[in-house]
């Protein structure tokens, strides 16, 4: 038998299988396909930094006002502790009480779906909700996901503007980057939001014979709008509302909270009212490093300049994008929505400080990735 035919009787299943790759006229083309197909993954694959992993989470608010925090954990938390660990599903339950409100954070196993876990945690709940103490409201839902983390956080501070002023410009910004579609939640933190703040004068209300319920009534009553139907003109169509929110502090001070003498009595008449800023609930600083001005005596008689950071007020930005999002494209853009509105929303001496770019690490790392795999290619091929 020649050597040929012993060697083709030799050939195993892969054997005759590369043999056939490697005459076909069709391999070429196998390879151009395949290098193509490679090229198009690797450009339309979002570039994440959180892996997409399914592990639902769920948050649950629960409100009992009036109560200390040993009454909300006894009465709210420990009963729906027990109930949502009935559910197969769970894996940990987290609880935090606290004077008046209990949150209890559920997560389920990895890879649960989210809208399964939602609608068996909401079924357990309110099928369960005449075991709640009267007085508890009910319970509020949030799902959370991997998505929820902010891929983009600015800080914005200055050294010219207040904390009341930044929010305000941090507020027109987050409007403004709310128009990407591609972001799925903006939270401002920090400063101090505008308030039109009402200060009753009880000796007014007792010469005007009102009560801070009445007072409360007719605010609520004249701060909102409802729709009263449509006008159509032509090609075009308006929609009617009756009513309006109340903007302003002249406007809050107009409304008409009782009626004394024959005369009206309106809310500027019984109340000092202000508009401004409120009382903040979390604070934000910016430091730009230490500064040597400062000595601190040590024993002996020696001096040593303590470095000390300077802080400014500052007011922070977090943006969360949609599922499947490319991190990279969406940080770029929203960079060139920022230049573009500086000096129109961001006035001078307000300065913007990237804190967090999952963008920019997840561009970085991706390439890495890409280039080790480029390497090995290459190594593959050649030997």
């Amino acid at each position: 038998m020649p050597e040929k035919e012993k060697f083709k009787s030799r050939l195993g299943i892969a054997g005759r299988i590369a043999k056939a790759f490697l005459t076909s006229k069709l391999t070429p083309l196998i390879v151009a396909a395949s290098l193509v197909a490679g090229v198009f993954a690797v450009i339309v694959t979002p570039r994440e930094e959180d892996p997409q992993i399914h592990v639902p989470m769920i948050d649950v608010f629960v409100s009992y006002p009036g109560a200390s925090a040993k009454e909300v954990e006894n009465l709210v938390t420990k009963p729906m502790e027990r109930l949502i660990r009935e559910i197969p599903e769970v894996e940990y339950v987290y609880s935090t009480s606290k004077p008046g409100q209990s949150l209890i954070i559920v997560r389920f196993y990895v890879g649960q779906d989210i809208n399964k876990s939602l609608v068996t945690l909401y079924t357990k709940l309110m099928s369960n909700y005449d075991k709640i103490p009267p007085g508890v409201s009910q319970p509020l839902i949030k799902p959370k996901s991997i998505n929820d983390v902010p891929v983009l956080v600015y800080n914005l501070w200055s050294d010219k503007y207040t904390s009341y002023e930044l929010r305000r410009v941090a507020e027109g910004l987050a409007d403004e980057i709310k128009k990407d579609q591609d972001v799925s939640e903006v939270t401002v933190t920090g400063g101090s939001p505008r308030q039109v703040r009402v200060e009753l004068d009880p000796a007014r209300l007792k010469a005007f014979h009102l009560s801070v319920m009445t007072i409360a009534q007719a605010i609520r009553g004249s701060n909102f709008a409802t729709p009263e139907g449509q006008l159509e003109n032509g090609n075009q169509s308006f929609r009617v509302e009756a009513g309006g929110f109340l903007e302003t502090a002249a406007q809050a001070g107009g409304v008409v909270v009782g009626v004394s003498g024959g005369r009206p009595v309106y809310l500027k008449d019984v109340a000092a009212i202000s508009d401004g800023p409120q009382e903040p609930s979390d604070y934000v600083f910016m430091g730009l490093g230490p500064s040597f001005n400062k000595k601190a005596r040590l024993g002996g008689g020696l001096e040593s300049i303590k470095p000390t950071a300077r802080l400014y007020d500052a007011v922070t930005i977090s943006v969360a994008k949609k599922k499947g999002t490319n991190a990279a494209l969406l940080a770029e853009r929203l960079r060139s929505r920022i230049e573009a509105v500086k000096g129109r929303l961001i006035p001078d001496g307000v300065r913007i400080n990237i804190a967090r770019n999952y963008g920019a690490t997840a561009e970085q790392k991706s390439d890495e990735l890409l280039e080790h795999m480029l390497i090995a290619t290459i190594s593959v091929t050649i030997l």
